[in-house]
């Protein structure tokens, strides 16, 4: 499916490889048979499901004004605002990102390495095929947005998947905000992306941890696996002199040269955001054991014995 769509050239091929990428992804979402993973398997249907019918009605506007199917000639206005929204809605940009966060807590740790790299691949591909027809202040207040949201709803989080889809969400705000200035650096930013995200699911998936308590536990099993999760979480985070910085530096300075200086120092500002869970996820993982808290002397307290009440 993903396929098909980075190769095609024609709306409908494009839509069809999309089609079998959510069929295919289904059963490997809700084969735990847990009611939270069908739970998550019907949001993810109805998401993508919703996300592809915009993606037909947009190519078909088009083509109705235009005459052309071809995906790089998306010259209609309104076509590009319905294909934004419909790609919002397939990656989970914010306002649409609901259901990620959900449909990645319901699925395994190996599917959810799928759903947060290489099915994000055929959206950002249709992206940066249409960027030069794109409307810039949308995709901008999306991307802003999406690294508001995407920091700000991972600080509460206790459950991994979920602190790493609220990470996703706020990488994908980086990547939006630069794709039609210079998409090569969505790619690249895309690229290194995968690379971390991928060790991070990998590490989590070999040492069976989903929560963070569980993780400060873990560092006894497996301690250089631990250390390589450890400086992953500090690239993601952006942290110089790891990989992770240098897409965020390069899209900084693209922004820069395009005098858009206020979107580039409010996204290095609320990327502050999502370095605080980094750096506790990174905390937890190396240098911390939980506290081992017992509730026996509040139950003493509170359970009086049976002979007083019996005298009452």
């Amino acid at each position: 499916g993903t396929t098909i769509t980075i190769s095609s050239n024609h709306w409908i091929m494009a839509w069809a490889g999309l089609e079998i990428n959510t069929l295919a992804i289904l059963p490997l979402i809700s084969k735990s048979h847990h009611p939270r993973s069908i739970e998550a398997a019907t949001k993810y249907f109805l998401t993508q499901s919703a996300a592809s019918a915009l993606v037909l009605f947009s190519s078909m506007t088009n083509a109705w004004h235009t005459g052309q199917w071809d995906i790089t000639q998306l010259s209609h206005p309104t076509s590009g605002l319905i294909l934004t929204s419909a790609i919002a809605m397939k990656l989970g940009l914010v306002p649409f990102h609901f259901w990620f966060p959900e449909v990645l807590q319901g699925a395994p740790l190996s599917t959810g390495f799928l759903l947060s790299t290489i099915m994000k691949l055929p959206p950002i591909t249709l992206l940066y095929m249409t960027s030069p027809s794109l409307n810039p202040t949308l995709l901008a207040t999306l991307a802003i947005l999406s690294a508001a949201i995407g920091g700000w709803m991972g600080l509460n989080q206790t459950q991994i998947r979920k602190i790493l889809a609220f990470s996703s969400i706020s990488h994908l705000g980086w990547m939006a905000i630069i794709i039609i200035y210079n998409p090569k650096l969505t790619l690249l930013n895309f690229y290194l992306y995968t690379v971390m995200t991928a060790t991070v699911f990998l590490a989590l998936n070999s040492i069976k941890v989903l929560k963070l308590s569980t993780l400060m536990t873990a560092w006894t099993k497996v301690p250089s696996l631990n250390a390589m999760l450890l400086l992953t979480l500090l690239s993601l985070a952006g942290l110089p002199p790891l990989t992770g910085f240098l897409p965020k530096w390069l899209i900084i300075q693209e922004l820069t040269k395009q005098e858009m200086i206020p979107a580039a120092t409010l996204m290095s500002l609320l990327s502050l955001l999502s370095l605080f869970f980094y750096l506790r996820l990174a905390y937890c993982t190396t240098i911390t054991l939980p506290p081992h808290t017992t509730n026996h002397i509040k139950q003493w307290r509170t359970n009086k014995p049976t002979s007083i009440l019996i005298a009452i």
